[in-house]
């Protein structure tokens, strides 16, 4: 067992949208929640019911949520800001992210009208009907029955803060200027452990909150969009293919995705126990 730290928390209410950082975090089934809002537990569709993310749409990067009382509050630039309601009436529907069918209620018109807007494509926003349950893929969850809620396949994403460095070295050597973690978009990041040591993570415990790390995360090319302009360029994907090629899994991976064996409150600063498998 080693001892770490955590050294943030990130929440995305909206998948593809900004993250918030957090000082503490409910760890619930789901992933990470706070004030009662899960993480990705939002999500924008195509007019055929197609989940939407920053791989289609890079401008999604630069839209903030805020979570007030009442709403999410959206702000991209030059744009008024938007209140979306917690509580949503409208008409619920099925939609597809990858090969699972889930069930999401959509946002209304003025939600749908600003996205539409901002990202001169129609779209509508959905809030994720918490009445279904979105089992995780039982080859890697096994008979866990964890379950999700719009997020690519798992509730919550690890990684450590050392991987960035080491992938920052090598960006360096080529003349490229270091990348933030946002590019990764990850829920918990630990400090305190060597580059990629969560390649073999087994469980991390958290206070109270067990994870159970299952299977790691391939990457795509939102790695490569600048989350401060929207800008898409060919790094890190092109450095991490060098060195962090998966040939069973078929892509480049970073970080590792976890599932929640149990919950808690968890903080910024707090110490995390990790046990490793190396089989």
């Amino acid at each position: 067992m080693t001892e770490a730290r955590v050294a943030s928390l990130h929440l995305y209410p909206i998948k593809g949208c900004r993250g918030i950082d957090l000082a503490a975090a409910e760890v619930v089934t789901t992933g990470l929640a706070t004030a009662g809002i899960g993480d990705r537990e939002w999500m924008l569709v195509d007019e055929t019911g197609t989940f939407l993310t920053q791989r289609e749409l890079p401008r999604l990067a630069l839209v903030s949520v805020q979570v007030e009382r009442d709403s999410l509050r959206l702000a991209a630039p030059y744009m008024r800001e938007c209140d979306v309601p917690l509580t949503v009436h409208g008409d619920a529907r099925d939609v597809v992210v990858w090969r699972s069918e889930v069930r999401g209620v959509d946002a209304g018109d003025a939600a749908a009208a600003w996205l539409s807007d901002w990202l001169a494509r129609e779209v509508r926003l959905l809030r994720f009907d918490r009445s279904v349950t979105r089992y995780c893929n039982p080859e890697y969850a096994g008979d866990s029955k964890a379950h999700t809620m719009f997020a690519d396949g798992y509730p919550v994403l690890v990684t450590t803060a050392a991987s960035l460095a080491d992938l920052n070295g090598r960006l360096a050597q080529r003349g490229c200027e270091p990348i933030p973690m946002t590019r990764f978009r990850p829920n918990i990041v630990l400090d305190g452990l060597p580059p990629y040591a969560e390649d073999h993570f087994d469980t991390i415990s958290i206070g109270d909150a067990v994870l159970r790390c299952v299977k790691p995360c391939t990457r795509c090319q939102v790695t490569t969009t600048d989350q401060a302009t929207a800008k898409v360029g060919i790094e890190p994907l092109r450095t991490l293919g060098e060195y962090r090629m998966d040939a069973r899994l078929d892509g480049v991976t970073f970080a590792m995705n976890a599932i929640v064996a149990n919950g808690g409150t968890i903080r910024t600063g707090d110490a995390a126990s990790v046990t490793y498998r190396f089989a």
